[in-house]
């Protein structure tokens, strides 16, 4: 039967299972990822059924990891490398920025770099200091990388094959908190395009947009607010860069309010840009401010301050109420 009800962390797994048995070119590796199958398990089982050249366990060395499917990919390989925890991508950041964005400027068009870089992100678990990091804009500020990152098991299934199948390198952030959160998944479906944003919901007062871990809690924000007779749209963007401007832009021309939600601190985050960009699109359809609700510009907490830190439902709610106020 094609249609299953997943957790998004299997959804991911059988994607890349997909992949290993479609393109003998694809590898996965990083720290954990054979014989533990992962600290998430979305690894489980493939290093068994695909075998230790083509599902590989690396040295703690993240810089390491990424340079080498740096070289495999100039030999044709399309690597996707898992980065354990978001907090660990930093030692890599150079490989990723001078090398990884700028290969295929640097020589005019004429060499690939189809890799995948898979970072766990975000908080919610009850983890500690350098694994509940939200670093998706420092990566969406540079050019030649794409950044992705999906909310539900089928989003996560199809993008990660496409991002596998993609000339281009993509960073897949994966909302680490969703991972056992179930949804429909049909393996025989018609993916929609990568970089394009959905309407999660239909709405007509205003509209919230999120992206990975934050569009859960927009949904549920916008069925509160529809017990209070308040009819909230609720876009996910799915894509950080390139960003769907067209379709958020079409929401807002309807709605004529925007709330853009997102994990990461709201200090030059994000929806810094695309509030910026909808502004001057929409300015003679805005009725409100563009409002933005986010992380503190602050380190990340120790866990039990965490629901403090991160945007909940209540936060949603008032800078909804805020909007429509005005």
């Amino acid at each position: 039967m094609a249609v299953q009800k997943l957790p998004l962390a299997k959804a991911l797994n059988e994607s890349l299972r997909k992949a290993l048995e479609t393109d003998p070119k694809v590898l996965v590796m990083g720290l954990d990822v054979g014989k533990l199958g992962g600290v998430f398990r979305i690894t489980d089982g493939l290093q068994k059924d695909f075998g230790e050249d083509r599902v590989i366990d690396t040295p703690l060395a993240e810089s390491g990891i990424v340079g080498t499917a740096i070289g495999l990919a100039l030999r044709g390989y399309r690597p996707v490398v898992e980065i354990q925890f978001d907090g660990f991508v930093f030692p890599a950041y150079d490989q990723i920025v001078s090398q990884l964005a700028k290969m295929r400027a640097r020589s005019l068009g004429t060499v690939k770099m189809p890799i995948v870089i898979r970072i766990p992100y975000g908080g919610g678990i009850g983890a500690v200091e350098h694994h509940s990091e939200s670093p998706e804009s420092l990566f969406a500020h540079v050019a030649g990388l794409k950044v992705v990152t999906p909310a539900n098991s089928s989003d996560a299934y199809w993008m990660l094959q496409q991002a596998i199948q993609s000339d281009d390198p993509v960073i897949f952030f994966e909302p680490k908190r969703r991972y056992w959160d179930k949804g429909d998944l049909d393996t025989e479906a018609i993916p929609g395009e990568l970089h394009k944003a959905r309407v999660a919901r239909e709405g007509t007062d205003l509209t919230l947009l999120a992206y990975g871990p934050m569009v859960k809690t927009c949904l549920e924000a916008a069925a509160v607010a529809a017990e209070e007779g308040k009819s909230i749209e609720v876009v996910d963007l799915r894509s950080i860069s390139p960003l769907d401007f067209d379709t958020v832009q079409a929401s807002v021309e309807k709605t004529r309010r925007l709330v853009v939600v997102h994990e990461a601190p709201v200090f030059f985050g994000s929806g810094a840009e695309i509030a910026a960009r909808i502004t001057e699109r929409c300015f003679y359809h805005l009725e409100a401010p563009v409002l933005r609700v986010g992380g503190y510009h602050a380190p990340y907490p120790p866990a039990r301050l965490e629901e403090e830190y991160l945007p909940g439902l209540d936060r949603v709610l008032d800078a909804v109420d805020r909007s429509l106020a005005f």
